[in-house]
């Protein structure tokens, strides 16, 4: 998780809603994401999904089998329904998001019974810390 903080620092310091992602397997990073909404000019462009898309190509695969996402905080629908579809072992994420948080605090898309994959998740890993971030971050805004 404090690699993924590392990243939502980055996406801070570039002006960028301060969320971070990394994809681990083995031990070993093999992608990492921070958001770039901005950058990119494109509202799709979240931590998780970045850091999905380079994992894939980084391992050669359309699947992340033994790997876990850590996210700085509880993915958001579109995020939920890629980490499904992209099949990660296990999903760490830091703060829960009461507005749009979608592995429990609005809804719960990673263990819905009717799809196809329900990764072990684990939710508030460094809760504080990471929910600071955003904070902070959005009372610098205000």
């Amino acid at each position: 998780m404090r690699l993924a903080i590392d990243e939502a620092e980055d996406a801070r310091d570039a002006g960028e809603v301060p969320v971070g992602a990394v994809i681990v397997r083995d031990g070993d990073m093999v992608a990492r994401g921070a958001n770039a909404m901005l950058a990119a000019g494109d509202p799709t462009a979240h931590a998780e999904l970045l850091a999905i898309h380079a994992a894939l190509a980084s391992l050669g695969t359309q699947r992340l089998e033994g790997c876990t996402l850590y996210v700085t905080l509880e993915p958001c629908a579109m995020c939920a329904g890629a980490i499904v579809l992209a099949r990660p072992e296990r999903v760490v994420f830091g703060a829960w998001d009461d507005k749009a948080g979608m592995v429990g605090s609005v809804g719960d898309l990673l263990r819905h019974p009717k799809l196809n994959h329900h990764p072990d998740v684990l939710g508030g890993v460094l809760a504080e810390e990471c929910g600071a971030l955003l904070r902070v971050f959005f009372a610098e805004r205000r």
